[in-house]
């Protein structure tokens, strides 16, 4: 009986710190709305944006209005002089373009598409980048630092040091480039850009796959060696030590164990990124995700989506801290939420 009363406790304090931290996510997402829609502003009046989409020959006074009215950029920025009470504040269009987001309404965007339908259709091929990147460069990267640790002080952990300083070292767009032009042009391996549904996927997935994974295996093989490392000088490794348990045992079990919440930490950074998607590698091998749709969209200053894909972006790494911070409990019991 008693026993159920503790795990009955334990699920009203997670119940009740999830919706204290969704209810703190809130001030955070129309703070991150307000700054970037005053950043967006300050660089680009509704006036200008008017002028960049009408084109130069067809710029007047008459169009740029009409172009204001139909988008709803014609009101008053934040704050409404003109009307009285409430209004001053909800007649606005940082009112009427930000309030809807947090029902998920994101509009449409200047050139008249609808962004949710947009956002929608291009998560898939989003995901389908992102998902294989972060599986397997998890698991690879961890892999990777374990083996340097187990060969610590050795020219394996040396030259495995100098490989991802030389891989972290060089740029993105040099594997971009080089993959595209090696695997792709001369060898013919698989497409240079572009993406299919159904079977056909795979031939386009496995170059910008395999480009993202190895990209990021420098900083990250060297960061979670670091972990290991620092785990490896504790006093609970000596003890195990002690008791006669073997080198792989202690690393593989206690160290990676122990290691695992810092482990979470970092992984929660990149669950933004596979709803996101990845801005260089989806422009470069032309998938249409979320991510050139966010490049297309900055390159056409079309406030609209850069506005819905910041809040997108801000909210999806609320939940995966809150995700983080509930798995922290399941990985140490030292860890309650109180």
């Amino acid at each position: 009986m008693e026993q159920e009363l503790v795990i009955q406790r334990n699920e009203v304090r997670l119940v009740n710190y999830i919706i204290r931290r969704m209810l703190y996510a809130i001030p955070i997402l129309i703070g991150v709305n307000l700054i970037t829609f005053t950043l967006f502003f300050v660089v680009n009046t509704p006036d200008d944006m008017a002028r960049m989409h009408l084109g130069i020959k067809r710029v007047t006074p008459e169009a740029i209005l009409k172009w204001k009215q139909e988008r709803g950029y014609d009101k008053s920025l934040i704050y409404n002089s003109a009307e009285n009470g409430a209004d001053k504040f909800t007649n606005t269009i940082f009112f009427e373009k930000s309030t809807s987001m947090f029902v998920f309404e994101f509009g449409r965007a200047d050139d008249g598409r609808d962004i949710a339908h947009e956002i929608k259709t291009r998560m898939l091929p989003s995901l389908a980048i992102a998902l294989p990147v972060f599986i397997l460069g998890l698991v690879s990267y961890i892999t990777f630092a374990l083996i340097m640790v187990f060969f610590r002080a050795t020219y394996i952990d040396l030259w495995g040091v100098v490989l991802c300083v030389a891989i972290m070292s060089i740029s993105l767009l040099f594997y971009v480039i080089g993959g595209q032009f090696l695997i792709s042009k001369l060898w013919h391996l698989v497409p240079i850009s572009g993406f299919s549904g159904g079977l056909d996927i795979g031939k386009f997935l496995v170059l910008p796959v395999i480009i993202g994974v190895f990209s990021g295996s420098g900083a990250s093989a060297r960061w979670y060696r670091t972990i290991f490392l620092e785990e490896m000088g504790k006093d609970y490794v000596r003890t195990a030590r002690a008791k006669g348990l073997s080198e792989s045992i202690v690393l593989f079990r206690h160290v990676l164990g122990n290691a695992l919440i810092p482990i979470l930490t970092g992984a929660v950074v990149l669950i933004p990124s596979l709803f996101m998607g990845s801005l260089i590698l989806e422009s470069f091998f032309g998938i249409p995700g979320l991510g050139s749709y966010t490049i297309d969209a900055i390159s056409s200053q079309d406030f609209a989506i850069v506005r819905a894909m910041v809040f997108l972006g801000s909210f999806f790494y609320i939940i995966g801290l809150i995700l983080t911070d509930i798995s922290y409990t399941l990985v140490d019991p030292r860890i309650r939420l109180e």
